[in-house]
């Protein structure tokens, strides 16, 4: 496994903290990745916490009392940018997306329990969010983890899914492209392992 274990530690920690004051979130990311796709190394945890529209500050709040910031005035960041970048005591960079939208909430609902060891489990999205938060973000490292998801999951991914929430969320950036790109992956993924 990639996972550095300070990686997992902070992971397990975000977990138990969330799940101690009954948060909705799941893990998105590197650490999904490690259980969809081919594992690779990762330094950060990034994490879709449910805040809704309104009462982010307390959200924020507590996450500060938990976590230090890693940015000057991370409050006024996070209220205006939906993400709080914050970090472990031990060094480990974590990212919080304040999730608010339908496609949020409904990726934390998707979301289910992965048992990394006997004795830890992380919730992470399900492949099919994964694969539709990769192509959005569209970053070179993301198509790379949208090949290796299609490419382990082949067979077991819900595609009438991906292709009907990725045009969706889209529209909001004007930029139809990734799912061409994604098509594309789709098709090449599937020639490599036909007969």
């Amino acid at each position: 496994m990639s996972l550095v274990p300070d990686v997992i530690a902070a992971a397990a920690e975000v977990e138990s903290f969330c799940r101690a004051r009954g948060w909705r979130f799941c893990f998105i990311g590197g650490i999904a990745v490690q259980r969809w796709g081919t594992p690779r190394f990762t330094q950060d945890v990034d994490v879709t916490l449910l805040t809704g529209l309104g009462s982010e500050e307390a959200f924020i709040d507590a996450l500060l009392a938990g976590f230090p910031a890693r940015v000057p005035d991370a409050r006024r960041f996070a209220v205006e940018q939906r993400v709080l970048l914050a970090r472990t005591a031990g060094g480990v960079d974590l990212d919080f997306a304040l999730g608010a939208f339908p496609f949020e909430e409904a990726t934390i609902a998707r979301a289910s329990l992965w048992e990394v060891t006997e004795r830890m489990h992380l919730t992470t999205c399900s492949a099919e969010d994964l694969v539709i938060h990769k192509a959005f973000a569209a970053r070179d490292h993301d198509w790379g983890d949208v090949e290796s998801i299609l490419a382990r999951q082949r067979g077991r991914l819900d595609l009438a899914y991906i292709r009907r929430e990725l045009p969706v969320l889209l529209e909001l950036k004007d930029d139809p492209a990734p799912l061409a790109k994604l098509e594309r992956l789709i098709a090449a993924v599937a020639g490599r392992f036909a007969n």
